[in-house]
Parts: structure tokens; C-alpha cells; sequence
């Protein structure tokens, strides 16, 4: 029988992060995951520390945009039509938080974490002597026409100083100097300082769990629904054997509401999912930053295995069978823009994003439960918050004064409904 104080479900870097927290202060964690440790979305997204990205990714208001995603043929955004009538409800939730001047109120709490996040992964990757895996010459979001790109640059001035994110605005010139071997097609790039990029996100979350275990830690695999409340606080099984501890906090990601479920929950939870892809440059071709081809809506990194191509939001159940339908539409456009030459992966990878319709993570205390806490929903920002949510969510288990005010993620915000389903057994 293994003992802990606390067990921590889900070993993607969000779930590593609080994991290696919750030890650095003293408890006793067992961290647990049916896989490996980063082998789910925390391994194959496109490896950036977004402290630019105070405005969570919003539903589209523009009717223009509308208009194309309704004709399902674009590469930012494709969804499966048997699955809206599920996530109906979601989308419409989303779309009205999306709304302006929602949105502005809602970028101004989740702010609050963005600020944080290079200074906490640069914390636990000085520890955890993982600092090789950052770059830290930004990346650059790419303009095709100059409407754009001058609609862009303005959108940057009048919203991001309030934020503190540094930018350059480059032109044609300008950009071909930074990036010579992307093709001559470009008006231009918004050139975002601050954030960090890594050339591999798996090594990273991998280098964490390190850390956390030569501080103490325990890795096992075991199935999270083995989880159970007894007086002692919650038991489940392992690989390794039964497993008993005080708290339990739930990092599991898109399939955070499984477990929350069974639980009596009923979090207004849903996935954006993605693909990605690897290539060899060709020739003695070199991409210096990641780039977003923001009118055709793709992502190129550059990464150890070779040149990540990562696409947009698919809309669709979670569990339904792969569909690189954007990926195929990204890549011929892609080789235009640089030379790629063949594919390296057998087979196109694909994540899912775990997402909440007001953009904002779930991280605190769950309200119908002793010692039990939650930390999922972090959409595209897994990967740039991991290290925030753990220290946030350290300090709260802890008793600690909490670094960033935790209300505004509170599970709470979701009203009665979705935190008591009392034909739900506790």
C-alpha cells in the first residue's frame, strides 16, 4: 500500500508542475497517468511560453470569418457537422464571452497568469537545469497583405501596452532580413519579444518530472477512475498497487470531465483538437523564429525533431477518429512559404485542448469535496501556464498567500447546476 498526502491525476505539464510545486513544499505527492509523463498535448504543441497572449483565442465576431467557417474549407478552423448538436450549447457559450467587450474584461483577469509565465518556467527549468530546451528571440506572426498587416499592427498598439507585451512592427524589408529563406510573398510581421519558445516540449515536461522526483516524487501509472472518497481522504489503484492519500487534484486535461463527472460535476467542459506534423528543412534552409501564417491560419516551429507544422481548432467530440483534413490544407501553402522537404512522422499527430466557454482555466478547490482540487482547462495555454497553475495551486493546498488572486478560476463561477448534480453520487 502506497501512502501520500496528496495525488495529483494527470501527467502533462500542467500535472507536473503542480505535482513538482506540491513537493517542493514539503508534501508527499504521487503523481499518477495511464502514459507516460508528456506524451498527450503537453508533447506535441507548438512548443511557445505566450506571454503575449493576454487575449485568450475568442469565437470569430467578424461575419466575413463567419461566413468562411461556415463553409468548413478553411485551415484555422474545421469541425466535424455531427458533433455541433453536442457542442451547441458550448459554442453559443463561447461566442458570447467572445463578444468585445466581454472578452476585453475576460483578457484582464487572464492576464493576470499570462504576466507570469516566463518567469515561473524559467524557475523550474533553472532547477531542473533544462534551460538548453528555450529559445528566447520570440516568434513572429506573418502578414500577407498590408491591409492586414497595418489592421494588426493598430490592433497591437491600442491593445497591448495596457499588458506590458513588447512588440516590433517589421515590414517587408525588415522581415525578409530576419527570416531570409521564407519566400518574398510577406507585407510584413508583428514581432512578439517577450515569449520563449522550445525546441521540445515533451523534454521540458520530462526534465520537470526530474526534478520532481529527485525531490522525492513518485511516477506511477494507474487509471484515474479508479479514484474513490474514503475517510482518510481518496484511494485508488496503481500499477504499482493501491494507493492511498489526504488530497487529490485533478490535472487531467481533455479528459478532466470523465472523472469530474462520476463526481457529480457537470463543468461546462469542452476540446479543440490538433494536428501536427514534422519535415526536414531543405537544402540549407533555416527557420530562425516560429511563425504564424495568420491569413491562411498555420503555425511553423522550429523543433529538434525537424519543422513543426501545428494547425488551428477542430471542433469536434473528443474521442471521435482522426480527421488531418487541416493539416493536408496547410501543407502544400506551407511549402510555398519555406522550403519543406519530406515528412518525418508516419502519421499526423493529433492533441486535444481542454476549453472552457468563458477562456479562463479551472484552478481551485472543488466545492462538494474535502481536499480535492482542480486544475484543467487551459485551451491553447497548457503548455505557457503549467508552471504558473502549479505554483498557484501549491500555495492555495498549502495555505500559503497566493501569488495571483485565484477567484475569477474558481470552479464556482459556473453557478449551482454544474457543481451539484445531486443524482450524482459523492
Amino acid at each position: 500500500m502506497m501512502r501520500s498526502d496528496i495525488v495529483v491525476l494527470g501527467a502533462g505539464i500542467v500535472g507536473i508542475s503542480v505535482a513538482l510545486h506540491l513537493q517542493k513544499r514539503a508534501r508527499s505527492v504521487v503523481l499518477v497517468d495511464r502514459r507516460g509523463a508528456a506524451e498527450e498535448t503537453s508533447y506535441g504543441n507548438a512548443g511557445l511560453i505566450q506571454r503575449e497572449g493576454v487575449y485568450p483565442y475568442g469565437f470569430p465576431h467578424d461575419f466575413s470569418a463567419l461566413g468562411r467557417y461556415a463553409l468548413n474549407r478553411t485551415i484555422d478552423a474545421y469541425y466535424h457537422a455531427t458533433a455541433l448538436p453536442r457542442l451547441a450549447p458550448f459554442l453559443t457559450r463561447y461566442w458570447m464571452h467572445s463578444r468585445p467587450a466581454r472578452h476585453h474584461a475576460v483578457a484582464q483577469k487572464y492576464a493576470k497568469l499570462i504576466e507570469h509565465c516566463v518567469t515561473e518556467h524559467d524557475a523550474l527549468a533553472g532547477e531542473a537545469g533544462a534551460t538548453g530546451f528555450m529559445q528566447r528571440a520570440g516568434w513572429l506572426k506573418l502578414f500577407r497583405t498590408e491591409r492586414e498587416r497595418d489592421k494588426r499592427f493598430s490592433e497591437a498598439d491600442r491593445i497591448l501596452p495596457e499588458f506590458g507585451v513588447n512588440y516590433d512592427k517589421l515590414d517587408a524589408a525588415a522581415l525578409q532580413a530576419m527570416e531570409p529563406h521564407l519566400a518574398p510573398c510577406l507585407a510584413g510581421a508583428l514581432h512578439y519579444t517577450d515569449p520563449v519558445s522550445v525546441d521540445d516540449p515533451q523534454g521540458l515536461g520530462l526534465a520537470y518530472l526530474r526534478l520532481f522526483e529527485s525531490l522525492g516524487g513518485t511516477f506511477v501509472q494507474g487509471n484515474a477512475l479508479s479514484l474513490e472518497q474514503d475517510r482518510a481522504g481518496w484511494r485508488m489503484r496503481t500499477a504499482q498497487g493501491p494507493l492511498t492519500a489526504g488530497a487529490a487534484v485533478v490535472a487531467l486535461g481533455p479528459w478532466a470531465d470523465v472523472l469530474t463527472r462520476g463526481l457529480g460535476y457537470e463543468l461546462p467542459l469542452a476540446v479543440k483538437r490538433g494536428y501536427h506534423m514534422h519535415y526536414r528543412a531543405a537544402g540549407e534552409a533555416r527557420l530562425n523564429h516560429p511563425v504564424l501564417d495568420m491569413e491562411r491560419g498555420y503555425f511553423l516551429a522550429p523543433m529538434r525533431r525537424g519543422i513543426r507544422l501545428t494547425t488551428g481548432a477542430e471542433f469536434a467530440l473528443r474521442d471521435a477518429i482522426k480527421t488531418p483534413v487541416q493539416l493536408g490544407r496547410a501543407e502544400p501553402i506551407a511549402r510555398d512559404l519555406f522550403p519543406l522537404a519530406e515528412r518525418l512522422d508516419t502519421e499526423a499527430w493529433m492533441g486535444a485542448r481542454p476549453c472552457t466557454p468563458d477562456m479562463l482555466p479551472i484552478i481551485g478547490k472543488a466545492p462538494r469535496h474535502a481536499n480535492l482540487w482542480f486544475a484543467f482547462g487551459h485551451a491553447h495555454h497548457g503548455f505557457t501556464l503549467g508552471p504558473v497553475t502549479g505554483r498557484l495551486l501549491g500555495e492555495m493546498i498549502t495555505g500559503e498567500t497566493p501569488f495571483v488572486d485565484p477567484a475569477p478560476f474558481s470552479p464556482e463561477r459556473f453557478g449551482a447546476q454544474a457543481i451539484d448534480s445531486s443524482s450524482r453520487g459523492t
